[in-house]
């Protein structure tokens, strides 16, 4: 069954601790936290100190989505957090072998995630260093954006070519229950959706419409 990782970025952010208890309450798979620097990507949101308030209320895991330069810096600081899996992405790793190595050594998952520009083959060498595999299908940085279905081909691409590993591929961009339908079509485990969710406060409802 896919899983499904709402994305806090949608959350209103003066009752985090509430949003995050209703999310686990509603039926979600895990938390999806966007960390994002404002060099790597124009957005700026929330780092580790925001997770580590959060933590202590959810038992669900915190997956956390670093679009940030030099992620390997502050892995540290994101396992002290209490991040579960954290995700790193490709074109902000120049050598990223070691980035997934120290993700591991401080009890993380390691996830890396891809732009759409990004070919799917350049993460050939990684497929035995990875938990996952996120495929942006939208240009990381904002919320609400169109989905890319150019994308779709992307994400069939790395089910084929991780078959035979224990990987999760997961999508985020743009999810909705069309588009989460086509993209578990295509080989997807994980859905991270903000708005979908999010919308008018039903939660459980939206959730259940995603699956």
């Amino acid at each position: 069954m896919v899983l499904i990782a709402p994305s806090i970025l949608s959350a209103d952010f003066g009752a985090l601790r509430a949003e995050v208890q209703a999310l686990e309450k509603a039926g979600a798979d895990m938390i999806h936290c966007d960390v994002m620097d404002g060099q790597f990507v124009p957005n700026l949101t929330f780092g580790a100190p925001v997770i580590k308030k959060i933590r202590a209320c959810c038992k669900l895991p915190f997956d956390v989505h670093l679009m940030i330069e030099t992620p390997e810096k502050l892995i540290p600081s994101f396992a002290a957090a209490g991040a579960d899996i954290l995700t790193v992405h490709y074109e902000a790793c120049p050598n990223l072998k070691p980035v997934l190595e120290k993700i591991r050594e401080f009890g993380m998952k390691a996830g890396v995630s891809l732009k759409p520009e990004t070919p799917p083959e350049f993460l050939n060498s990684f497929l035995n260093e990875l938990d996952q595999i996120l495929v942006m299908t939208v240009e990381p940085g904002f919320g609400g954006q169109m989905f890319m279905e150019s994308e779709l081909e992307k994400i069939a691409t790395l089910k084929e070519m991780t078959k035979d590993l224990s990987l999760k591929i997961e999508v985020d961009g743009g999810i909705n229950p069309q588009t989460a339908k086509m993209c578990v079509e295509a080989g997807a485990d994980i859905l991270v959706a903000g708005t979908a969710v999010f919308q008018d406060g039903k939660y459980a409802e939206n959730i259940k419409a995603l699956r």
